[in-house]
């Protein structure tokens, strides 16, 4: 399988002394099991502009997953790299399944009080719009209703991260917090959920022991469709009874996640990798010209991993222009508007972020029947299943 290039970068996040062993960033344990190894790939936020060469530099940063035996959390084993991502587009789909929680957890009865505050993402979006509409003011003390939807997942030193938004919610508050499920990311061997930056991967029984040692409990929970499995919790302080639905998720989480189906990924990461560069070079040796719409930090490491250039895929289009004039981190494969990918007049187009399809499909039905959705299965990507049809 081709890497990327190695060597190296300063600016350390977190790293163990020589000689120190590593130590959980939920509860400071120190028998962390490796699950998950990518070598060493580019940064996943960091876009060149196109046409700059690829420095060797640019690509020698480690990407590793470690799983703590104390209290289950899987996570970044370390991270040299410095955050520089330019802010995307909040996709329709996200902005979507955030007007549903809300909704779901109004009728709940959940979405009390008259204060809201919120922990964004760095990846942007927000739900406060949603709730100053249903009268909450906003603020950035102690509030009735806390947000954190994908954002706790970015803290380095996770245990601080939980007693932070602890502290956050009022005496008689409720802390919203969604998560990406590991037992999704196992189950659809997403291993590219991997990435520098993103510390915490989660299941709901671990949460609720980072939530427990912050002094909160697990109320009530709702699962999502968004990126193949997302989980919304409600935590409130003091201990209270989980109601079915914690019940329910909780164990399917805890019985789909043990030690041996994490290290399943690895398994993934080498066949996705390698069925992508398979297919893309069948896909050229027939004559046809594939672009991928969806400059998004899971296709960094796939690209990087898989050894691509834009003799393989000509472009990437991307809703931001914030990375158009860019380039792909760790190759040569430029990012364009998407106006310029309908201009292309591409024989397939790869999908990076099957949540979008709803979205581009409607935005650009000149490309519908071309679109291909990327996936961890691995499937030749020339055989793929399109939509609206075949492939031209």
């Amino acid at each position: 399988m081709t890497r990327c290039a190695a060597s190296s970068r300063d600016a350390a996040v977190r790293s163990s002394r020589p000689g120190e062993a590593a130590r959980c960033r939920g509860c400071a344990g120190t028998d962390l099991a490796p699950v998950l190894d990518l070598g060493t790939v580019a940064a996943a936020d960091d876009f060149p502009p196109a046409g700059t060469p690829v420095d060797p530099a640019e690509t020698a940063h480690p990407l590793a997953m470690l799983r703590c035996a104390e209290c289950g959390l899987a996570q970044l084993a370390r991270d040299d790299t410095v955050t520089r991502e330019p802010r995307g587009v909040e996709p329709r789909a996200l902005r979507d399944q955030a007007a549903d929680a809300v909704a779901r957890v109004a009728d709940s009865g959940l979405l009390r009080g008259s204060t809201a505050r919120e922990f964004g993402s760095p990846h942007g979006g927000s739900w406060l719009p949603l709730l100053t509409g249903r009268g909450f003011e906003i603020t950035e003390s102690r509030a009735d209703l806390v947000i954190d939807c994908f954002g706790i997942m970015h803290e380095p030193d996770q245990r601080a991260a939980f007693a932070r938004r602890a502290a956050a919610v009022g005496p008689d508050g409720v802390l919203l917090l969604q998560y990406h499920s590991l037992r999704a990311i196992v189950r659809l061997g997403q291993w590219n959920a991997l990435r520098h930056g993103h510390f915490g991967y989660y299941t709901l029984p671990v949460l609720s022991g980072l939530l427990g040692a912050a002094g909160m409990s697990v109320a009530h929970a709702w699962e999502f469709d968004l990126y193949g499995g997302t989980v919304l919790l409600a935590a409130v302080h003091g201990a209270a009874a989980p109601g079915e639905s914690v019940r329910r998720i909780a164990a399917a989480e805890a019985a789909a996640t043990d030690l041996d189906a994490v290290r399943g990924l690895q398994r993934a990461a080498d066949a996705h990798a390698l069925a992508l560069r398979t297919g893309l070079e069948r896909e050229l040796a027939a004559g046809r010209t594939v672009f991928a719409y969806g400059a998004a930090s899971r296709a960094v490491g796939l690209f990087c991993r898989a050894g691509l250039h834009r003799g393989l895929l000509a472009g990437v289009a991307d809703a931001s222009p914030a990375k158009w004039g860019r380039r792909m981190p760790g190759t040569d494969i430029p990012i364009i508007a998407p106006g310029e990918l309908v201009a292309a007049d591409p024989d397939r187009v790869l999908l990076t972020v099957p949540d979008l399809l709803a979205e581009v499909t409607e935005q650009y039905p000149e490309l519908n029947g071309r679109w291909i959705l990327d996936g961890a299965e691995p499937h030749d990507i020339a055989n793929r299943t399109t939509l609206h049809g075949h492939s031209r």
